[in-house]
């Protein structure tokens, strides 16, 4: 015997802002209309730009989902998709501290146009030892792309082959970026204050 099951009616929002999450402290810096916009101009250059190619597209988690999902479906060339989550790890070594990246899984790139995409590009560290990673192993081509460059942190040499937006803001949330994996829901941009 089939059962059906009911969907629940979605709350109301209470009046009560919730604490945890305290809308009040956002400025919303690029609005849902402007990202739209923005990324699906992107999706035409990429897609100009690997005509005719397959793309092997990785992207970084976890602030990258919303940006790749939106962007890999704009674009007009065959994609296959990867994801790569990358840790920072500290430890003390002989006195010395220590700073680790660890990154999973493996992605295979040999022969293969690549663009890796993230959601913020800031300090570039984590970016530039990956893009030295796939740089290894031979890939035909390799690209970057991000959704939001902060330029005014950058830590390394590194630029993006793809930028939707440049900001200076203190701190960035929403459309996939998170503080403390808070706002990423959020359709816009915004800084946290």
């Amino acid at each position: 015997m089939r059962r059906r099951l009911k969907a629940a009616a979605p709350r109301r929002p209470s009046s009560q802002r919730s604490e945890e999450f305290p809308e009040n402290n956002l400025r919303v810096v690029f609005t849902e209309k402007q990202i739209r916009k923005r990324v699906g101009e992107l999706a035409k250059e990429i897609s100009r730009d690997y005509q005719g190619r397959a793309l092997h597209v990785i992207g970084i988690l976890e602030n990258s989902f919303m940006f790749m999902a939106d962007l890999i479906r704009a674009l007009k060339v065959p994609v296959v998709c990867h994801f790569m989550k990358v840790e920072t790890r500290d430890r003390t070594e002989g006195g010395v501290a220590v700073r680790e990246l660890l990154y999973t899984p493996k992605v295979e790139v040999v022969g293969k146009d690549v663009l890796l995409v993230d959601g913020i590009l800031q300090s570039g560290v984590v970016q530039e030892y990956l893009h030295r990673y796939l740089l290894g192993q031979g890939p035909a081509s390799l690209r970057t792309a991000a959704l939001v460059e902060k330029t005014n942190e950058r830590k390394v040499d590194l630029s993006t082959d793809y930028s939707a937006f440049k900001t200076s803001a203190k701190f960035i949330v929403g459309y996939g970026l998170g503080y403390q994996d808070k706002y990423r829901n959020l359709a816009y941009l915004a800084s946290l204050a």
